[in-house]
Order: C-alpha cells, then sequence, then structure tokens
C-alpha cells in the first residue's frame, strides 16, 4: 500500500476526496437519468436524488405512492402516468427495478 502523501513539515496526511470526481464517475456509470416503459409510453427517474428531494421524500407518508411518483417523475411525466391503467404490484416491481439498478432504496417500509 502507498504511503500517504506528505505535508511540506514531512507529516504524512490522507489524500483528500473530491466530490465532483466522484459524482462525474457515478453519473458515466449510471446515466442522468433511469427510464422505464409503460405501454407506449417512457417515463424517466434522477439516477441520484437532491438533499431536498430527499427532504420531501420524507415528508411523505409510507404508504403515499402517489406522491412518491409525482416527486420522482415530475407534475408534467406524473400526469401523463396517471393515464395509465397500472397496478400496486406493477408499481413495486418498477421501485425495486429502480432500487436496483440506482441504489436508491424507495418504497421499503
Amino acid at each position: 500500500m502507498a504511503p500517504f502523501p506528505r505535508t511540506r513539515n514531512g507529516e504524512s496526511r490522507m489524500a483528500t476526496f473530491d466530490v465532483n470526481a466522484a459524482r462525474a464517475q457515478r453519473l458515466e456509470a449510471l446515466g442522468r437519468t433511469w427510464s422505464f416503459e409503460l405501454d407506449d409510453d417512457t417515463f424517466e427517474l434522477p439516477t441520484e436524488l437532491t438533499r431536498a428531494t430527499a427532504a420531501a421524500l420524507r415528508s411523505l407518508d409510507d404508504n403515499d405512492v402517489d406522491g412518491l411518483l409525482r416527486l420522482l417523475l415530475g407534475e408534467e411525466q406524473f400526469g401523463r402516468f396517471e393515464q395509465h391503467e397500472i397496478t400496486m404490484q406493477d408499481i413495486a416491481a418498477l421501485l425495486e427495478a429502480y432500487g436496483k439498478e440506482t441504489g436508491l432504496g424507495l418504497g421499503e417500509g
């Protein structure tokens, strides 16, 4: 294992973690959005959540599936999504696939 870099006075220091580089690497691997198809329509969900979105998710009731989807899809996409006949089992499968692909655990009690 390589030693830590040294400071001017010879003390070792840990390398600095570059958040921007790590984010760029994640986004390169996953992309900015995760897509799913429903009937003849395509929808996109974010692969990463902002702190504001995470806070809004925490404020939702655990059973507020529409609130969760509205928050993730946005108003325009959610309006289209509502036009489809979809079961709770479909939504559970969708959230499970989304979680596996992005590492985001949503809809878990």
